[in-house]
């Protein structure tokens, strides 16, 4: 029977679309007990989805136990309260609840979802994760082992290798330099009274966000946020992160492993959600590598020389600090080829600028592309949570496209000359050392 609720819960989640941003409500909901959340209600199907987010991540796991926050992510639905893992799991089963947990660098993140009829017992079962895990030696230690499997596992892949090597130079002595997941030696060292400490110190109501989407009305929300939350403690008590700024210095590093085909990746500095020139930041790597199949890199690189089959770049806005990163892949004997291309179309963008037909389509593409993301209760639980971590108010989904909209030729230039210097391009490219001739 638990087998048939899963299948008809996930057939649900899968066809339930929402409509686009603009035709959506945002409701600000506080319960009784002071918890906020925002919610977007949707009666057509019987699904509830909340996404929750506790400010503070894996940036702040202390020195010689990186990986914590991810290893207590990975035990809340281990067990709680008086139900050990394999209780607790079964109730998820039989009442078709999702439920798990997410450490990034800035968040401590959770995914719940459940039947509207179910909401009173799934609630309950949250509440238990939250407040009342129990850590038992046996969920530690199979968890532990499959952590380990997964970090040797990725440290055997190239595109690994590249993005550790670039975040541990661009952010160096800080926590964003860090895997999030540890590395073998440190997530061996986390005893049981640091996963304690980490649930006790960071979940609180203070640093708390919440986002709801789906069957559910604001009195019933309500009361679920009551159940769920109210009893975490209040105030959280952790360090605050450092800003930093990325030390880009136009380091090109070779990182040996035998592959057939060389990983590159590259980084300069970035821009944070709430600097000024966010959105048109935003316009500009649109142009350069974000616009998929439309990019100037997409054309460069591949459609003209061939040399990769994708490259691409995204903005990484971290809370404390941020990036413009690239990527792409090919041949180790054309790798040296590729990074010429991508530094001189780094320069061009940087003097020259974008065309007013090249910001013209990609603001098109920026606005079109949003409600797109519309596309489950989970998703619309996650943008709403988005939106408040990003201090953007309740009236974001209607602003945002006159944010984009008011982007100039001569804001994304601006932009373009303050973040695109080819001198401080990093770039560390991953394969057969012997194999990869760099241009002079």
């Amino acid at each position: 029977m638990k087998n048939k609720f899963i299948a008809i819960l996930s057939f649900i989640f899968v066809v339930t679309v929402f409509a686009p941003a603009g035709a959506v409500e945002v409701k600000e909901v506080k319960s009784q007990s002071g918890i906020s959340a925002w919610l977007i209600e949707d009666h057509a199907n019987p699904v509830i989805s909340v996404r929750f987010m506790f400010k503070g991540g894996a940036a702040m796991d202390p020195n010689g136990k990186e990986g914590l926050a991810n290893m207590v992510s990975a035990l809340l639905d281990e067990g709680a309260g008086n139900l050990d893992s394999q209780e607790f799991q079964a109730r998820l089963e039989d009442d078709a609840i999702v439920l798990h947990f997410d450490a990034g660098k800035d968040s401590f993140s959770g995914t719940f979802k459940t039947l509207s009829q179910n909401l009173e017992s799934a609630s309950e079962l949250l509440n238990l994760a939250l407040t009342r895990p129990r850590f038992d030696i046996e969920p530690i230690e199979r968890m532990r082992a499959q952590i380990l499997a997964s970090i040797r596992g990725n440290m055997a892949k190239p595109g690994t290798k590249a993005f550790d090597a670039l975040f541990t130079k661009m952010f160096s002595g800080h926590g964003y330099g860090r895997r999030s997941d540890g590395t073998e030696e440190s997530v061996g060292s986390i005893k049981r009274q640091d996963l304690i400490d980490f649930h006790k110190n960071m979940l609180a109501k203070k640093n708390l966000i919440v986002g709801v989407a789906g069957d559910i009305t604001p009195q019933e929300l309500e009361k679920f946020l009551d159940v769920a939350f109210a009893q975490l403690r209040d105030e959280p008590n952790i360090n605050k992160v450092p800003e930093i700024k990325a030390k880009s210095s136009g380091e090109i590093k070779i990182i040996e492993m035998d592959v057939p085909q060389s990983v590159i990746v590259f980084a300069s500095h970035g821009v944070k959600r709430d600097d000024p020139d966010y959105y048109s930041a935003l316009v500009m790597n649109h142009v350069l590598g974000g616009g998929s199949f439309t990019s100037r890199l997409y054309d460069e690189v591949r459609e003209k020389r061939g040399l990769a089959y994708s490259v691409s770049t995204n903005i990484y806005s971290f809370d404390h600090g941020a990036l413009l990163v690239g990527q792409a892949g090919t041949e180790n004997s054309r790798a040296g080829e590729t990074v010429k291309i991508i530094k001189d179309e780094w320069e061009k963008m940087a003097q020259n600028g974008a065309s007013e037909a090249e910001v013209a389509n990609a603001k098109t593409y920026i606005s079109g592309a949003f409600p797109l993301r519309f596309t489950s209760s989970d998703a619309i639980a996650g943008i709403l949570v988005g939106m408040q971590a990003d201090n953007l108010g309740p009236n974001y989904l209607d602003k945002r496209k006159s944010y984009i909209d008011a982007v100039s030729v001569s804001d994304v230039n601006k932009v373009a000359k303050r973040l695109l210097r080819p001198e401080l391009l990093d770039v560390f490219i991953v394969g057969r050392s012997g194999d990869i001739l760099l241009a002079k």
